[in-house]
């Protein structure tokens, strides 16, 4: 039963590291291609160019780890080996949930309407809100790979009581500090979801108060910015719904020392995983009129070919 498992992980994570990869690898040489012709680049296309690069180290940090696990599994669970894994899949982790959630701000700021004060003041600085959100999930980012850290030294000081065999009240105090420390690092993740769910309700928001007026005046509601809306309001319910697979891979990592099975639990949550940066590759990709015209433009003549726009810029 381990073997089929085995074999089935490596099967899935091979399938999702590929398409991972050519999801991501796609978004960065289109933007990044467009930014090169054009000589600039907007706040849209920078987001997604940093989130496209951050995400394909992460799909990397995923397959090395899942390799490891699979062929070498004492090299793994090395200290120095265990340390450098998880340290920059933490950061990884949280810079790319952290610039998809800027990217829904954006949205937000630049597709809902309200004639709230404190709204239109963050409408008309839109740039330079998301540029400081982007600096706070930067240290944020840091903030949670020190909290590992420190996480990694109460193992240690662990590590040197259990092999002495003298299991203290010490002891007993830094495995309970411990085990808690564990569990609270997957709270990191739960800030960029309430600013998403937050970005995500305000555009529903206002998606509603703008048909209700359309209709007031007797016209159609099929006009650009419900267009818009909806179209941002797919983005971001696609992004929460796999940032929720994500946290739920966490909890599974975070349960599986208590699991009697804890290699296949760690299996299942590295899986789950690596659905959250393909899947939401391919949701930005077909939720961008220009680049699903460009990758429809790519693919073989049997699946059909259209002409991509002739504008260059890639924006929401």
């Amino acid at each position: 039963m381990l073997e089929f498992s085995e074999g089935m992980f490596l099967v899935l994570l091979v399938i999702l590291f590929i398409l991972g990869n050519l999801g991501n690898g796609f978004l960065g040489l289109v933007i990044g291609s467009s930014w090169f012709k054009s000589k600039k680049i907007s706040l849209y296309d920078f987001i997604i160019t940093n989130l496209a690069i951050s995400r394909i180290v992460l799909l990397w940090i995923i397959f090395v780890d899942g390799f490891l696990m699979l062929f070498s599994y004492e090299t793994r669970h090395s200290r120095t080996v265990t340390i450098i894994i998880d340290i920059t899949w933490t950061f990884t982790s949280q810079l790319t949930v952290w610039l998809a959630t800027c990217l829904g701000v954006l949205y937000c700021l630049k597709i809902a309407n309200f004639s709230h004060p404190t709204f239109l003041w963050l409408k008309w600085r839109v740039s330079r809100v998301v540029v400081w959100i982007l600096l706070g999930a930067l240290l944020l980012s840091c903030a949670s790979t020190m909290s590992l850290i420190n996480e990694f030294k109460i193992y240690n000081v662990l590590s040197g009581i259990g092999t002495t065999g003298n299991e203290t009240e010490h002891f007993k105090e830094k495995q309970s500090e411990y085990d808690l420390l564990h569990v609270l690092g997957n709270l990191w993740h739960l800030p960029p979801f309430v600013v998403s769910l937050v970005s995500l309700l305000l555009l529903l928001l206002s998606l509603g108060r703008h048909r209700w007026k359309m209709q007031q005046n007797g016209l159609s509601s099929r006009d650009q910015s419900t267009k818009a809306h909806k179209r941002a309001i797919i983005i971001l319910i696609s992004f929460l719904l796999v940032l929720m697979l994500f946290l739920v891979s966490f909890i599974i990592f975070s349960l599986s020392r208590f699991l009697p099975d804890a290699k296949l639990a760690v299996m299942v949550g590295e899986v789950i995983t690596m659905l959250y940066p393909t899947l939401h590759s391919f949701i930005l990709i077909l939720g961008n009129h220009q680049l699903k015209q460009t990758l429809v433009a790519m693919l073989p003549c049997e699946f059909g070919c259209l002409k991509p726009g002739s504008k260059e810029h890639v924006s929401p």
